[in-house]
């Protein structure tokens, strides 16, 4: 996904509210919307690079959005609202390999009254639901991790996913590593454990769990590699 305009840089001051980052651009400071309501472990120490995209929508109160940040040297894509748009763009262009060449792909389907996942995919009869996590967790050099706060949400959409399976869908998860220079992948077990025994009841039911890192740079981010899942 290219971005539309060139980003912005800027050095991190604070995170505050969950939707609101101050930043300093040269001498000035600018309030810009955080489009990623998680914990951003890891994320927001002050003086971290920032890349910020401007938008003209005069109805928008602020003018800045946060798209990337720089952490312990490595680009990371923290705009929750890319992340499926990645990731059609790889199933449209058969980037991702065990989910090459279908023949429709649905975007936000309605499995039951209370769940809808990202993706709808449909290839030689068969139907399968993705369903798209954004990866932006790593506390050392190579391994990207999952989920960096607790999860019900997360735990629900593992279930929902082995109820799919039931009534005859495939299933996959793919974690979106947007997070440059990692080889390898982990759930996080230490921060949800519950996700984690979930994980393990997916994985034992037939959920297929696929890890993908994205390249990342100022003008675009799009899936670039898969990465092993390790169980550490």
């Amino acid at each position: 996904m290219k971005f539309t305009k060139s980003l912005i840089k800027g050095k991190l001051i604070k995170r505050y509210k969950r939707f609101f980052v101050d930043v300093k651009i040269n001498n000035q400071i600018v309030t810009a919307h955080c489009p990623n309501t998680g914990s951003m472990m890891g994320l927001l120490e002050e003086g971290n690079e920032v890349y910020l995209l401007k938008n003209d929508n005069p109805k928008r109160k602020l003018k800045y959005g946060l798209e990337m940040i720089k952490a312990k040297k490595n680009l990371v894509g923290v705009n929750t609202h890319m992340a499926n748009k990645i990731v059609h763009h790889g199933l449209s262009n058969n980037l991702i390999k065990e989910l090459k060449e279908n023949e429709t792909i649905q975007a936000e389907v309605f499995f039951n009254k209370e769940t809808r996942f990202d993706f709808l995919a449909k290839k030689n009869g068969q139907k399968s639901f993705i369903e798209v996590k954004n990866v932006t967790l790593f506390r050392d050099k190579l391994t990207a991790e999952f989920p960096d706060a607790i999860t019900s949400r997360g735990s629900k959409h593992l279930l929902t996913l082995i109820d799919a399976i039931k009534k005859g869908y495939k299933a996959y998860l793919i974690f979106l590593v947007q997070i440059q220079n990692m080889e390898k992948f982990k759930i996080a077990r230490d921060i949800d454990s519950e996700y984690y025994k979930n994980y393990l009841k997916a994985q034992k039911a037939g959920v297929n769990f696929l890890a993908y890192r994205c390249k990342i740079t100022s003008k675009e981010i799009l899936i670039e590699k898969k990465i092993k899942i390790i169980d550490d």
